[in-house]
């Protein structure tokens, strides 16, 4: 208790620094899986993906990063272990971001699209056992959310095939291909509103003031999905179709219409990922907040500040507009060949998976979901469509993830001992 009372400050501080440098890492890396869709079917440039990504991730970060923020503050290790050292939980906190935000930062260099999740929690996890001992950790909340990493790509993987599948069905078997691609385009947008305002409504916006009914949040999700509806026709019609003897189905014209929905899953995924990520930064600097605003109470359930919320989305702004390209050119072309019809489906696959999630609180990989989508709607048109060498290599970065967190936050939670203690 003396410790933290004595440090309190430098321990807050601290934890603002790395969060954001975690932050950043979150931006540079994993927005890029977010947006490498959309810039890879050529549906938006590489500067409308980082415009869209600025005001989505952050808006989705501050409406809807509250409830996994608090799986990651108190869900992986046991608070009430802790009550007689507190300061470990803060040394142990800390050194996960900074080890979190190194990883990345070494990953994003190379071009690797590597979990944020897997980084923080393997990071907490390390800590815990090496510092604390394995009866710290809540094995049980730890299983769920390894688990949650092998269903969340194969949910999106499943729902990134089906939803392909039926464009192919409604739209490139029909008789005119573009007029079907005309009829349907407007329920497609209504379901891209409706899923992420529906999850935001029920589960994020508590912490702005809004409580809503279930029934309120279904109506006001229903108006939105409508509205967005109206605006995608409204931009359809603005489109420029060109007329080709070699196209003689007019494909590139379905494409083209296709293009104004990635426009509309591009904001829905920079918003899921908000919603989710954001927690992998910020979860450890509300814990440290929390425990040092409280005195030493390890178990004090405060609600997010909102100012955490915004350093966090902050950071993941920054660090897109910085580094974001790397990772954005593997998995926007390295994986398989998009075209805007494809990504669509596969952006909307992740982004529905990943929302769903944010409502219940599991910190999933928006790197897995995102890659388990693609590889969905690869698989839709026959495993040729894969590049098998790019995935084995995403593949080896995510096994190396776990590990490499947890090693470098054992390294910085004896240094802080050491200095602190």
């Amino acid at each position: 208790m003396q410790i933290i009372a004595q440090h309190g400050e430098i321990f807050i501080i601290l934890a603002c620094l790395f969060g954001f440098f975690m932050a950043w890492g979150v931006g540079a890396n994993d927005v890029a899986n977010a947006m490498g869709t959309s810039v890879g079917s050529k549906a938006i440039t590489i500067k409308q993906a980082i415009i869209i990504a600025v005001i989505f991730e952050f808006l989705g970060a501050w409406l809807a990063g509250g409830e996994v923020t608090n799986t990651i503050r108190k869900g992986i290790i046991d608070p009430e272990l802790l009550q007689d050292d507190p300061q470990l939980l803060v040394y142990g906190m800390l050194s996960a971001l900074l080890a979190a935000g190194t990883w990345l930062l070494i990953a994003s260099m190379k071009g690797w699209p590597v979990s944020t999740t897997h980084s923080i929690v393997g990071a907490i996890v390390g800590f815990a056992v090496a510092g604390l001992g394995a009866a710290t950790v809540d094995w049980g909340g730890v299983g769920t959310i390894a688990a949650s990493w092998i269903v969340s790509p194969l949910l999106a993987g499943t729902v990134g095939f089906v939803l392909f599948k039926s464009l192919h069905h409604l739209v490139f078997e029909a008789r005119d291909p573009l007029a079907a691609a005309k009829r349907y385009l407007p329920a497609y947008v209504f379901l891209v509103g409706f899923v992420v305002a529906m999850v935001t409504m029920t589960k994020g916006l508590k912490h702005v003031g809004l409580d809503l009914s279930f029934a309120q949040s279904l109506l006001i999700s229903i108006i939105l999905g409508l509205v967005l509806s109206a605006i995608g026709t409204w931009m359809e019609s603005r489109v420029k179709y060109v007329k080709s003897n070699d196209d003689h189905f007019g494909y590139a014209n379905v494409e083209r219409a296709f293009g104004v929905l990635m426009i509309f899953t591009a904001c829905a995924m920079a918003f899921a990922h908000g919603s989710n990520d954001v927690a992998n930064a910020v979860g450890p600097l509300a814990a440290v907040i929390s425990v040092v605003q409280s005195g030493g109470n390890v178990e004090g359930a405060a609600l997010v500040p909102w100012w955490v919320l915004v350093l966090g989305g902050g950071g993941i702004v920054v660090g897109l507009v910085t580094y974001g390209h790397k990772v954005i050119a593997t998995v926007g072309t390295g994986i398989t060949e998009l075209t805007p019809s494809r990504g669509f489906a596969a952006t909307l696959a992740a982004a529905t998976t990943v929302v769903l999630a944010s409502g219940t609180g599991l910190p999933i990989s928006t790197t897995h979901t995102l890659v388990g989508a693609i590889l969905g709607v690869g698989l839709a048109r026959g495993m040729a469509a894969l590049n098998l060498r790019v995935i084995g290599t995403i593949a080896m970065s995510w096994l190396i993830t776990l590990p490499a967190g947890a090693g470098l936050a054992i390294l910085f939670f004896f240094m802080f001992k050491g200095i602190f203690g």
